[in-house]
């Protein structure tokens, strides 16, 4: 690791869990963003040791903003689709459901699916999967296959019967529920 590196940061998206890190030479400006390890920007030479440099981490708009605090000192925030990056975890805690598993003994398979509940779009180890809606006397499942074994999975909405809780959303696979994870 660099010895300008100065921040490092954890996205959960629906794709997956991304790891951004960024470099920032005070003396020289520069300036490295690197997303799961690989480099996708690099300045070397800047005489403006402060702003924000843009970039995509998937679909998401991200900014890096570079701000004097005192003396010699920076503060390094991200900000993902125009939001501080906490304030996006709280809207994505609210927009997405995500459960983390892993399935079978011996070559067990992780396994990460995600619900985008603005969308209903289905991301099972970041990559959207083909569903198929059905109206259950408790609510809708959202049916769908996962994995090459093709275990049969869905998520189910029931109502919460509280307004303040609204939908409660659970993952069953292969009958079993599956407990949410906590990211």
């Amino acid at each position: 690791m660099s010895s300008d590196h100065v921040a490092t940061w954890t996205l959960s998206l629906p794709d997956g869990k991304h790891k951004v890190e960024f470099e920032h030479g005070t003396t020289s400006g520069k300036r490295v963003i690197i997303v799961d390890g690989k480099e996708i920007h690099r300045e070397d030479w800047m005489f403006k040791l402060v702003g924000k440099e843009h970039f995509k981490v998937g679909s998401a708009k991200c900014t890096v903003s570079i701000d004097a605090c005192s003396g010699f000192a920076y503060e390094y925030t991200l900000e993902v689709n125009g939001k501080p990056l906490e304030k996006f975890r709280d809207n994505q805690n609210k927009i997405q459901k995500c459960w983390c598993f892993t399935m079978g003994s011996q070559n067990s398979t992780p396994f990460r699916v995600v619900l985008e509940k603005d969308t209903l779009n289905v991301w099972v180890n970041g990559k959207v999967v083909e569903t198929t809606g059905e109206f259950t006397d408790e609510g809708t499942e959202t049916h769908f296959a996962l994995g090459q074994t093709l275990h049969s999975a869905f998520i189910q909405a029931v109502s919460s019967g509280k307004r303040r809780d609204g939908i409660i959303h659970k993952l069953f696979v292969d009958d079993q529920e599956i407990p949410p994870a906590h990211e």
